[in-house]
């Protein structure tokens, strides 16, 4: 599948929360940082994740927002 999304941050996955509605996800990077996203519950489920998985984290924002 293509994405217009340009940004691919690629890790594993060394938090998984998966609740009623939302999943938490947390990415581990290959220079040590972190990522963390929120989606629906149910695309975790579609994507069968599971902690110690190798995955990318897709970034597409039209707005970004910072406070100082």
């Amino acid at each position: 599948m293509t994405l217009s999304a340009r940004t691919r941050l690629s890790g594993t996955i060394e938090y998984l929360e998966i609740g009623e509605n939302t999943a938490e996800v947390e990415l581990e990077l290959e220079d040590g940082q972190t990522v963390t996203s929120v989606i629906t519950a149910n695309s975790a489920e579609r994507l069968d994740l599971s902690e110690g998985d190798a995955v990318d984290a897709v970034v597409k924002a039209t707005d970004v927002m910072v406070d100082g």
